[in-house]
């Protein structure tokens, strides 16, 4: 079995009710879109930072797709 497939097998839909729940009362419903924006941009920007840290060879391969 996949260690993926075991740890998502005891999630739940309580469990995950309870994570919100949780997540709610710590940083409150208007906290809540900040951090994920936050998040979405990091995510983002680290894309980006890895499309940028391709080698030399690839970059000039993908150029002259374009």
């Amino acid at each position: 079995m996949n260690a993926l497939t075991i740890v998502l097998g005891f999630i739940g839909v309580p469990q995950v009710i309870l994570i919100v729940v949780v997540l709610l009362l710590l940083f409150g419903g208007k906290k809540i879109p900040e951090l994920m924006k936050g998040l979405g941009s990091g995510i983002k920007e680290f894309k980006n930072a890895a499309k940028e840290d391709q080698p030399a060879d690839k970059k000039t391969e993908e150029d002259k797709k374009e």
